[in-house]
């Protein structure tokens, strides 16, 4: 199946695939669910190897980028795991101090996409931030399966808290000038949201696909929001309309896209939920709300 592409996948796999990725299925009924569709010569193998994710040949941005100091750094998150680790980078010959973005992750921790955004960011001329909330038990294990299952474990508030140390560790870093935005994807958007809420000195926010606060913690936003959401992410996009409204009655800075035809992870370029003009146009807009914010 070399030749499988993504408009041969029908709603229902990717609908299949989400439930998978957010721990509504396990794997044995991922699998079992997943040989309904298996027809036509299409083998459920087959199909759980094409919606696996690809992180060998997605790198945006190489490790070694010339153009880049990235690298590992430990910070202390008391009220949350204690020590975390997380992905520093910045670019080279820095001439003046730079605005700060914090990049947070997926429900299965710091794996290879999300590094990769941090590099991405710092390309844009910012210093970024890729914490690792599994860094308490033992970090991203190098696979997603056994990053949701670690991250399973954590309470979701102390992860919020361990990024929301991530934040004042940049904020006053040697090489921060003070000025902090966040961009987070899934778990991740929710973060974001919530760190919103919970920062009033927050810069700029922006969640990718993110659950929403309640009416109570979203009249509490003093940061500008940028919201990413696709069109066919109805699980996510249901509690869309009440945090907007909210946001309307009280006048707060933001701007919401939802991309058509487009599945929840359309920004993640490692699987075929990846959306390359929807990405493309949502960093794009993402930099330039921070560049507009930060700057």
């Amino acid at each position: 199946m070399k030749n499988l592409k993504k408009e041969d996948i029908q709603q229902e796999v990717f609908d299949l695939y989400d439930d998978y990725a957010h721990n509504k299925l396990n794997r044995r009924q991922f699998v079992e669910k997943l040989s309904l569709y298996a027809v036509g010569g299409l083998t459920v193998g087959a199909l759980v190897s094409f919606m696996s994710p690809n992180y060998i040949d997605s790198l945006l941005v190489p490790a070694d980028d010339p153009s880049l100091d990235s690298y590992y750094i430990t910070y202390e998150s008391p009220k949350g795991g204690g020590t975390i680790k997380g992905l520093l980078s910045r670019p080279k010959d820095l001439k003046k101090k730079l605005p700060g973005v914090i990049v947070v992750h997926e429900n299965r921790g710091l794996n290879p996409y999300i590094e990769d955004v941090g590099r991405r960011t710092a390309k844009e001329n910012f210093i970024s931030l890729a914490p690792d909330a599994l860094t308490p038990l033992g970090g991203y294990p190098g696979n997603d399966d056994d990053g949701r299952t670690l991250q399973s474990k954590r309470d979701r508030n102390e992860m919020l808290n361990d990024f929301i140390a991530a934040y004042n560790y940049l904020k006053s870093h040697e090489n921060c000038d003070g000025r902090v935005g966040v961009v987070g994807f899934c778990f991740g958007g929710w973060i974001s949201n919530m760190m919103a809420v919970r920062l009033p000195d927050l810069g700029a926010a922006v969640p990718y696909y993110g659950r929403q606060p309640d009416d109570e913690d979203a009249a509490k936003i003093k940061a500008p929001l940028l919201l990413q959401y696709g069109a066919l992410d109805t699980r996510v996009n249901a509690g869309w309309p009440a945090f907007e409204k909210v946001l309307k009655a009280n006048n707060m800075e933001h701007q919401a896209y939802i991309y058509p035809e487009v599945n929840h992870g359309f920004h993640n370029n490692t699987t075929p939920r990846y959306d390359k003009e929807a990405a493309d146009l949502s960093w794009d807009r993402t930099i330039a709300f921070f560049k507009k914010y930060l700057k």
